[in-house]
């Protein structure tokens, strides 16, 4: 309840957009913001890091040492989650392109077992947890193809290997977590329409459901759902 006494309006899904670099996130994750919302949602769409300083200080150290790298994400994720709550409370859906699960895949694939647990959990105690993920899977066989589309500043060799090191941990956090797992390699229009199943399941809209009725609310941040 609001101080007025008024209802507060139901806080939208937050689905966020997972995969090694070059899966087709960003691509996807306009293609179905186009879709919601031609379906009658509000949709905000965002990206990861939030703050593009943050970010690059967070690449330059994360090259030498995980951890250092994982904490300037978490920082940048911590200084936008005001944001990203009111954004929660405004909008039906809220798309992001990468979220703490990301620093989890590619910092914390370097990381102890040990390590690794404690930087999740600072992870969810800095932010809101995404309420479904949608995991874009590239086989490693592929990455090859990606990266010389893409370029990288290391050797294509040394990087096809830290992908194919990210892209185990996504996939080893999609089985624990449950996440929806789609073949990135399929065609665009294919991926768009298994997500958009992955988000409102098929006759949703028939049954004329009202306004947010369909989303879950979004957990707070540091609570495990």
């Amino acid at each position: 309840m609001t101080a007025g006494g008024a209802r507060r309006r139901p806080r939208g899904l937050f689905v966020a957009l997972e995969g090694i670099d070059g899966a087709g996130k960003s691509t996807l994750l306009a293609a179905l913001g186009r879709a919601m919302r031609r379906r009658g949602y509000s949709v905000r769409l965002r990206r990861e890091p939030v703050d593009p300083i943050i970010g690059r200080l967070a690449q330059e150290a994360g090259a030498t040492d995980p951890w250092t790298g994982a904490v300037y994400f978490t920082v940048d994720r911590h200084l936008a989650a005001p944001r990203l709550r009111r954004d929660l409370e405004r909008f039906d859906l809220v798309l992001s392109d990468r979220s703490f699960y990301s620093t989890v895949a590619y910092q914390g694939s370097r990381l102890s077992p040990r390590d690794r647990a404690r930087l999740e959990e600072l992870q969810r105690r800095a932010t809101f947890t995404p309420d479904r993920v949608v995991l874009l899977d590239l086989p490693a066989a592929w990455l090859g193809r990606r990266l010389s589309r893409r370029g990288a500043a290391r050797g294509p060799l040394e990087r096809a290997r830290n992908l194919a090191r990210v892209a185990l941990a996504y996939r080893r956090l999609a089985r624990r977590e449950g996440w929806v797992v789609l073949d990135a390699r399929r065609p665009r229009r294919v991926l768009l329409r298994e997500a958009l199943d992955a988000l409102e399941p098929p006759g949703a809209r028939r049954r004329g459901l009202g306004r947010g009725k369909r989303l879950r609310a979004s957990p707070v941040p540091g609570r495990r759902e």
